[in-house]
């Protein structure tokens, strides 16, 4: 049974190394590409596992040696979400989403950070990779460290709930402390690493961690 999967999707994929790439197909238990995601994972040599979509967004020929599940393009889910839906279903609990963030479609971005609390409500973790990570904190996490990243970055912090009450907050330029966060009010945009590493614990509600390059 699967554990830890890849998935990519059609939007903006940073450029990664040849190391980089190796990693990711060797330390996946199974890559899956939502229709022009394949683009993603040729371009880089990665082999994927199973390909899903209506391939609306990619007409090229389709590899050989590895598991097709088509939809329609008149559907509920996105590809991406079918594909996280096929991931689940395999029994991973981690999956790691690449080229979800950008392109010229704002709603497929809004579609895919949803998608992470879809994953979430299945007992599944999903993050969001790219030149942002975006990340789920839930209460039972409890305190969560945060390392700093080479490069200098943002640290954001948002409700994804219609409140989270942050029991704290350090290690950043602008420290919170029993604040109750609601999804209306922006105030954790932005934030610093003021030291090496960010902790953070919530006693309620979903948080959305982003960190983005400066």
């Amino acid at each position: 049974m699967a554990d830890y999967c890849i998935i990519f999707a059609g939007g903006d994929m940073p450029g990664i190394s040849r190391e980089t790439a190796d990693d990711m197909q060797n330390s996946a238990d199974i890559i899956i590409c939502a229709d022009s995601g394949l683009r993603h994972a040729l371009k880089y040599g990665i082999k994927p596992d199973i390909i899903v979509g209506d391939f609306d967004s990619y007409t090229d020929k389709l590899p050989e040696n590895c598991e097709i599940l088509r939809s329609v393009p008149e559907k509920d889910d996105t590809d991406t979400l079918l594909a996280v839906r096929k991931a689940i279903a395999l029994g991973c609990r981690k999956i790691d989403l690449w080229g979800a963030l950008g392109g010229s479609r704002f709603e497929h971005t809004a579609a895919n950070i949803q998608t992470m609390l879809f994953a979430l409500e299945h007992g599944c973790r999903l993050d969001i990779c790219g030149e942002s990570r975006l990340m789920l904190q839930c209460p039972d996490d409890g305190t969560k460290i945060y390392e700093k990243p080479q490069n200098e970055c943002y640290f954001s912090v948002f409700a994804m709930t219609d409140r989270v009450h942050v029991d704290f907050l350090n290690g950043t330029k602008y420290p919170l402390e029993d604040y109750d966060m609601k999804n209306s009010f922006p105030i954790g945009v932005s934030n610093e690493f003021a030291d090496d590493r960010i902790k953070l614990c919530i006693s309620e509600g979903v948080a959305l961690i982003i960190i983005t390059k400066k």
